[in-house]
């Protein structure tokens, strides 16, 4: 057993969690991770309404007694967002370990500490990752370049980044972008974070609420199968290499400024959302990291976790420790 800050902050058994991801952090997902002894997340903006999270919420609890968590990600958005009203359905649901990302959480830290609630802050740069920690932030993810989703705009992968976020930090932290494996655990331990946080890699799981295209699709891909669109807009995305991302990035690369509604028809949500339930890989973009590289199975997550934990503790304690002399 891997025994760290995230372990015994979070009240879970090894120190992984499931990062929030769009159309994938449901009920049945969150429920599996956290019965493997990680941290599950649901995703509270994949819930049309504040509504339908507080049952999402309440069906996670009857699938599974362990801690879990509710991603909330604030970012500009085309239709306004009631977040008061999400956040309202978190803490009505007794939910106790919250996971924000985008833009600052300041506004609702008094209401997530009124509550008891341990705030885990995604970040892409070590000065974002102060700001949280200066704000109460009870955690932070340091998301590397490799990620999926968005990686920020400095570029830095987490080789550089994470050591250089825990020279900074006194509070936990979670290396963010390309774990997968037992490997990538012992790494980010050894580079100075707590745990380690997985999105691309759960998707690829029996349990994740993804269509089979899909996983299938991740298993035969390479690291070298992600595409980086809107660059020119400064709100960089990775995203899954197909003809869709391509042809973003040709839009993109065309000389003068890129007009977003140039893009809308090819990136819109409800069209990344069809992809995952429908498993039509070239109707619409959906985010992928490049640890795609290093997933060569779809196993449950029970036993993905027991296998990263397992190999870590074999690298860290045989491997490592046998070179020590």
């Amino acid at each position: 057993m891997l025994k760290t800050a995230v372990t015994e902050l979070l009240g879970i058994e090894h120190p992984i969690v499931q990062g929030g991801m769009m159309h994938v952090g449901r009920a049945e997902l969150a429920a599996a991770v956290s019965n493997a002894g990680a941290l599950g997340i649901i995703t509270a903006l994949t819930q049309p309404t504040p509504e339908d999270l507080a049952k999402e919420i309440q069906r996670a609890r009857e699938l599974t007694d362990k801690p879990f968590g509710v991603n909330v990600t604030l970012l500009p958005t085309i239709k306004p967002v009631p977040y008061d009203e999400y956040v309202r359905a978190i803490i009505e649901g007794g939910v106790k370990i919250v996971e924000t990302a985008g833009r600052s959480p300041e506004q609702f830290m008094p209401l997530f500490k009124e509550a008891g609630i341990k705030v885990i802050h995604k970040c892409t740069s070590v000065r974002h990752a102060l700001k949280a920690e200066k704000i109460g932030c009870d955690m932070v993810s340091i998301d590397g370049f490799e990620c999926a989703g968005h990686p920020g705009e400095d570029d830095i992968p987490g080789l550089v980044l994470i050591p250089a976020a825990a020279n900074a930090l006194k509070i936990p932290m979670l290396a963010s972008g390309g774990f997968g494996d037992g490997r990538g655990l012992a790494a980010a331990l050894a580079l100075g974070a707590d745990g380690i946080n997985m999105g691309t890699r759960f998707v690829a799981t029996k349990e994740a609420p993804v269509h089979e295209n899909l996983k299938q699709r991740m298993v035969q891909a390479t690291e070298l199968d992600t595409a980086l669109i809107f660059r020119s807009l400064k709100n960089t995305a990775r995203v899954f290499k197909n003809s869709v991302a391509e042809k973003v990035v040709e839009i993109e690369a065309k000389p003068g400024p890129t007009n977003f509604e140039d893009l809308a028809p090819l990136v819109a949500g409800v069209k990344g959302r069809e992809v995952m339930d429908k498993g039509d890989l070239e109707f619409g973009i959906w985010t992928a990291g490049m640890v795609m590289g290093l997933i060569r199975d779809i196993p449950d997550c029970k036993t993905l976790v027991e296998r990263i934990v397992a190999d870590a503790q074999e690298i860290i304690t045989a491997r490592l420790g046998g070179m020590v002399k």
